[in-house]
């Protein structure tokens, strides 16, 4: 009898032990997904920055292009509003999902833009635009790399997620739905930052 109890409290703080693991394990991925979406933030943040500036440089130029050059302020607007709620709960693939499409109209919105600037050749030798769009550029691939990071770490978490025996218990730890890795409609666009010729 003594040894059966003792059997059974072994195996029961081996369950615990396991059980304690899964939970930290859990809890770190969520972490590092979550620090991972914060590094797009910084950058995102730098690249909603660049745009006015971009858009008012253009302004004098492109005077009776108002339509796009607004269309360029409202997506960027949008795509802001939702990186600060995406960033606030970046576990929310609903909330992440709806920041990569205005992320992705902020893409196309940007892609006209340049489309246009492109018939204007004084605009495209303003050292102030040359400027702007160096750092948009270089700015685009530190996004596209911290995308990617994110992305790497989502699946990590995901995959753990859902592997045994982690998914008997992640419902009960907070843990019931997958993070939304950033998808963009266009996928041309994660894989490559937009091209700036001035």
């Amino acid at each position: 009898m003594l040894i059966a109890l003792i059997v059974m409290g072994v195996i029961l703080l081996i369950l615990i032990v396991v059980v304690v693991g899964i939970y930290n394990k859990l809890v770190a991925l969520r972490q590092r997904f979550k620090n991972a979406f914060a590094q797009i933030q910084v950058q995102l943040k730098r690249r909603h920055d660049l745009i006015p500036n971009l858009v008012e440089t253009a302004k004098g130029y492109l005077s009776h292009e108002r339509e796009t050059l607004e269309a360029v302020i409202s997506a960027r607007n949008q795509a802001q509003d939702l990186l600060a709620k995406a960033a606030a709960d970046p576990a929310n693939a609903e909330i992440v999902k709806q920041f990569s499409g205005a992320e992705g109209a902020l893409g196309g919105a940007l892609g006209r833009l340049f489309a246009v600037m492109e018939a204007y050749p004084d605009l495209k030798a303003n050292q102030n635009m040359m400027q702007l769009s160096e750092e948009l550029t270089s700015t685009e691939n530190r996004v596209a790399f911290s995308r990617q990071a994110y992305n790497d770490t989502v699946m990590q978490y995901n995959t753990y997620r859902q592997s045994f025996p982690a998914v008997i218990f992640a419902g009960m730890f907070g843990h019931a739905t997958d993070a939304a890795p950033l998808e963009f409609e266009d996928h041309k666009e994660i894989q490559e930052a937009p091209k700036v010729s001035f």
